[in-house]
């Protein structure tokens, strides 16, 4: 038996993200999560894109990175296809309610370097829903294309807290690891997370003001995910072919302080008390 065709749709050009945000807002309230209901199956394909020198500088200052460096960081290709994705989040199709969406966690492979100059063809698909013992989460995966090879990829899942039957998670073995030796401290404004949702077009509202925050649980607004493995991996560095995982265990609050810990290829964001914000490894692809 031979499996269905998935449907394939290109895009001419990246969608505007503002309307896209505006239809998830207004559908949210109608949505009913379970792991079991349907999802988008189709794949869209964005053809002949290049970087905006502007808009990569200016996510390389907010999250660290060095400026001016011929290759992309290794997480902008989530940027560059976060407009196709959030076009998938915010259709009627997509069964999770896009405000409130929590990043829970990401996985990276980089196959070889990717030059910040390059033309590259973007692809990304919902790869399907589980329960989770907060509610239910969605996976979406992204890839990079370059000359018809693939050169980068992830696999991202996202969280919509609901009441759920779905039992307790057993423990990852890196949580009963000790912790990492600390390298740097870092004090975070409270304008990080629209900093970072300017450049990457992420502005959910979770992550913007403390009103807004509080609308969906938080006591204050939250920095961005991606923003803080970003910023960990602009201070650890990775090699050209490489593999990343990491996990959001808990979200920064915004003003605060973190500590970034690291060794070997292992790092970790932790906040006041010891609480694990972020943990990750890098390893060589």
């Amino acid at each position: 038996m031979t499996s269905a065709p998935v449907p394939t749709r290109e895009l001419p050009q990246a969608p505007a993200l503002a309307p896209l945000l505006a239809r998830g807002a207004l559908l949210s309230p109608f949505k009913r999560p379970r792991p079991g209901a349907a999802h988008p199956r189709t794949r869209l394909v964005l053809p002949g894109l290049r970087v905006d020198p502007a808009r990569l500088t200016a996510y390389e200052r907010v999250c660290g990175f060095p400026t001016g460096e011929d290759a992309l960081p290794v997480t902008y290709p989530h940027v560059l296809g976060f407009p196709l994705a959030m076009r998938l989040m915010s259709g009627r199709d997509f069964p999770l309610p896009l405000l409130g969406l929590v990043h829970t966690s990401i996985r990276i492979t980089r196959h070889r370097a990717t030059p910040s100059a390059g033309l590259y063809d973007l692809t990304v698909h919902v790869d399907g829903l589980a329960p989770h013992r907060r509610g239910t989460e969605a996976a979406v995966v992204t890839r990079m294309r370059a000359g018809g090879d693939v050169v980068w990829e992830s696999r991202s899942t996202y969280l919509a807290r609901h009441r759920t039957t779905a039992p307790d998670a057993p423990k990852d073995a890196e949580e009963n690891l000790p912790p990492l030796p600390a390298v740097a401290e870092w004090r975070l404004a409270g304008d990080v997370g629209r900093r970072y949702g300017a450049t990457s077009g992420d502005r959910n509202p979770i992550h913007l003001h403390p009103l807004t925050a509080r609308l969906f649980g938080f006591p204050r607004a939250i920095a961005h995910g991606m923003w803080t493995v970003a910023r960990c991996l602009a201070a650890h560095g990775t090699p050209d072919a490489t593999e990343i995982r990491a996990a959001f265990r808990s979200p920064v609050l915004l003003p605060g302080t973190v500590t970034y810990a690291a060794e070997g290829g292992r790092f970790e964001l932790r906040g006041t008390g010891g609480r694990v914000h972020l943990t990750g490894e890098v390893r060589p692809a």
